[in-house]
């Protein structure tokens, strides 16, 4: 990829981007073209093969049914394999987090194999479901601020041995193990919980997705004025008592 172009793949629009979650595609296009970047955004619909020459690809959240029926055409299609074999970035967000493990509990009550890009697997919980604001410490080898987001799910994540938490909470119950963890990374594969769209409650998430794209360290500066009202205003709703 030169330094004046991105490709950007939101991977199945029409059955993963529940809760705004397509929105961090607008949020990672936005900021890239103030850079100056030259984007191509590329949405790849469920009967679309996916592109395996994309720079960052996107995936939502979705109900159990299309989370089943995503990952079957995920299998089927070898696409986003080979893209991150070639060196791409994905981020991904509930559904779409729990599809790239090795497994997760379908909607008919049996294991569902996952494309094994995280390593992390999913089982169904069998306490409260996990709704609410949450707040959370992203790892600090990332060099992000504190994460804001909502989650909506009854997933327990586990992490194997090669996956990095995202992040650890101080509000919400992230992965749903009892042990802190919130979504899961490896040198190039991110998955999260959150909601918000998160890009736009966290849009220095998509800066890193963009360094890691472009191989930087840094990106010219951008007024964050908007964005740094918005995270404020969450945080704080999040952190007003009951």
């Amino acid at each position: 990829m030169s330094e004046s172009s991105l490709r950007l793949v939101w991977v199945y629009p029409d059955l993963l981007s529940t809760y705004g979650d397509q929105g961090n595609a607008l949020v990672v296009e936005r900021r890239a073209r103030l850079r100056g970047l030259d984007v191509q955004r590329v949405d790849v619909r469920s009967d679309q093969p996916i592109p395996t020459s994309g720079d960052i690809y996107l995936i939502g959240g979705g109900e159990d049914r299309p989370q089943r029926l995503a990952a079957e055409r995920l299998r089927r299609d070898g696409g986003l394999e080979r893209a991150v074999s070639n060196g791409a970035i994905v981020f991904s967000v509930c559904a779409g987090y729990q599809i790239l493990g090795h497994a997760f509990i379908n909607d008919l009550g049996e294991r569902e194999p996952g494309l094994g890009l995280l390593d992390v697997e999913t089982v169904r919980g069998t306490g409260e479901r996990c709704v609410g604001d949450v707040l959370a410490d992203i790892d600090p080898q990332l060099g992000l601020p504190q994460l804001t987001g909502f989650e909506n799910h009854q997933g327990v994540t586990q992490l194997g041995p090669t996956a990095k938490p995202f992040a650890r909470v101080r509000l919400g119950r992230g992965n749903g193990t009892g042990d802190g963890t919130e979504g899961a990374y490896n040198e190039t594969v991110f998955g999260t919980y959150m909601h918000g769209p998160v890009m736009a409650r966290n849009p220095l998430i998509a800066d890193l997705l963009l360094k890691l794209a472009l191989d930087v360290n840094a990106l010219p500066p951008v007024d964050d004025r908007w964005y740094e009202a918005l995270r404020a205003e969450r945080i704080a709703a999040a952190t007003q008592p009951a």
